[in-house]
């Protein structure tokens, strides 16, 4: 999984927020023109990509247009059903926080089915990944983002309006569940399934033998 450059204002390189690739941005001022004159609005800009061409505009320092904001885009591994919620989640971002941190909590409990669990009860399914040996790095990333999911749509300690780069940072979350539980499994299946058939032959009977 490639680092992730958060869009930050007059920032000259950052993962864009249409295409998602990390590129060079050029920053635009916006000014208010009359009859007369103009006025440069000191408070407003616009950066442009390098790579798609598109513009971001900005407003004190955020960023307004696209919605999505500085949520990074889906895993390319993450499965489709979790990916659309995601996906969701990012387009109001930085209208609503914590409607954001709710659907996010959503696309962990579809992401809890992908794993192998009922999906039901977030708690119970990371208690019965946690049996099976799950990383420890990985229980405290699905706590956040269940925890903080919790506060969005129930009265809570976590004030997400107060503290929206809470919310975005859980887009990093699940895309960091989704590495380490379903790309690098995938990655090293592929590695393994290619060694030389007698290798994996003298792997069985080593692992019999030692069974």
């Amino acid at each position: 999984m490639t680092n992730y450059e958060a869009p930050a204002w007059q920032k000259d390189a950052f993962n864009c927020p249409h295409c998602g690739a990390f590129a060079s941005q050029t920053w635009w001022d916006i000014e208010r023109t009359n009859f007369s004159n103009s006025t440069r609005l000191t408070e407003w800009g616009l950066a442009l990509c390098s790579r798609c061409r598109n513009y971001s505009m900005w407003c004190d320092e955020k960023m307004i247009i696209p919605s999505s904001g500085n949520s990074p885009l889906p895993h390319p591994d993450m499965p489709e059903n979790v990916s659309v919620v995601f996906q969701e989640a990012r387009s109001i971002a930085n209208l609503s926080p914590k409607g954001a941190a709710a659907l996010l909590r959503l696309a962990l409990q579809q992401l809890c089915i992908d794993l192998g669990q009922e999906g039901k009860n977030i708690n119970k399914d990371i208690g019965e990944l946690v049996k099976n040996g799950l990383q420890v790095e990985v229980q405290q990333a699905l706590d956040v983002v269940r925890v903080v999911g919790n506060n969005a749509v129930h009265p809570g300690e976590i004030r997400l309006d107060d503290s929206p780069e809470v919310a975005n940072s859980l887009f990093e979350l699940i895309n960091y569940i989704v590495d380490r539980m379903i790309s690098q499994p995938k990655k090293l299946s592929e590695l393994y399934a290619s060694l030389p058939a007698g290798a994996l032959e003298g792997i069985k009977k080593r692992d019999g033998e030692a069974s």
